[in-house]
């Protein structure tokens, strides 16, 4: 039977399991202010909340970015159901930024 190495305590393998990084949990955005308890609604009324100007002043592509953020951010914590209400509002909302291009370039 072969021994196993364990790392020393010092080295760069142990440190990287003592503290995980966490980038996202520092992440602030100016751009989008979804309402409180948003993301807990259908997916129709999320993709039309995102995509008003009161919520995202940058258009719906700022709501898509803040939607994509949130369920990458949730990750293994969002039930199925959940996560499939999120991404039929981010088809939804795709959608909507698809016809805000096309009705753009036709100007």
């Amino acid at each position: 039977m072969l021994a196993r190495k364990r790392a020393k305590p010092g080295s760069t393998t142990a440190t990287k399991r003592a503290k995980p990084r966490r980038w996202s949990a520092s992440v602030t955005t100016d751009s989008t202010h979804p309402p409180k308890g948003l993301f807990n609604k259908s997916a129709a009324l999320i993709a039309r909340t995102l995509a008003s100007k009161k919520v995202s002043p940058k258009g719906p592509g700022s709501g898509m970015r803040m939607l994509t953020f949130y369920i990458n951010r949730a990750g293994a914590n969002l039930s199925a159901t959940r996560r499939a209400e999120l991404n039929k509002a981010k088809h939804l909302l795709s959608e909507r930024v698809q016809r805000d291009k096309r009705s753009q370039t036709k100007s």
